[in-house]
């Protein structure tokens, strides 16, 4: 891996809460944009990192994570579109769910079990990636930085006044022994 790490972008930071923008573009900069959230992604020790997360408002994520059978997976979504089962096939795991850009806290979020993403590779060939378990779970919660969106917009207020009350309070802790 060659990518520079690059800072994570936290709650709050506007291009974390807009839309991003599709890549039109399968070039030399994607590829280096991608390196780079690899390495961003593993030095921060995540398991996916959607491109607003280090300041960049474009549609692509990277991932390296379980399914629920523990085969690992490891990719690149450029422009992905996110298909959820509906129905009778739908079935929510309540799992904890953090974020690389709320760091420290994690709460229990209800998402489907399993979850599909149509897109593109850092060439531009079309791709689908099926997740089960932590992937399911990934592939959503990218998903949603892609549309403006953190894991914690999805909580009851109560729970998302917790988790950004714990968030500030290991800020202030972090920030008082780097001082």
């Amino acid at each position: 891996m060659t990518g520079q790490v690059r800072p994570i972008t936290l709650v709050g930071e506007p291009v974390l809460h807009s839309p991003c923008r599709p890549v039109e573009s399968f070039d030399g900069e994607l590829a280096a944009l991608v390196d780079d959230m690899f390495a961003s992604m593993y030095a921060a020790e995540g398991v996916g990192l959607a491109a607003n997360q280090i300041g960049v408002g474009l549609r692509v994520f990277v991932y390296d994570c379980q399914d629920a059978d523990d085969r690992a997976h490891k990719g690149v979504l450029v422009n992905p579109t996110l298909v959820l089962p509906e129905g009778g096939d739908r079935r929510l795991d309540d799992g904890d769910e953090g974020c690389l850009s709320v760091p420290g806290p994690y709460a229990k979020l209800a998402r489907p079990d399993r979850a599909t993403c149509h897109g593109y590779d850092i060439d531009g060939n079309e791709i689908t990636v099926e997740g089960t378990g932590l992937l399911a779970r990934c592939l959503q919660h990218e998903s949603d930085h892609l549309e403006g969106r953190v894991y914690i917009d999805r909580l009851s207020g109560r729970a998302r006044k917790k988790v950004l009350k714990e968030y500030e309070q290991l800020r202030a802790e972090r920030e008082a022994e780097n001082a």
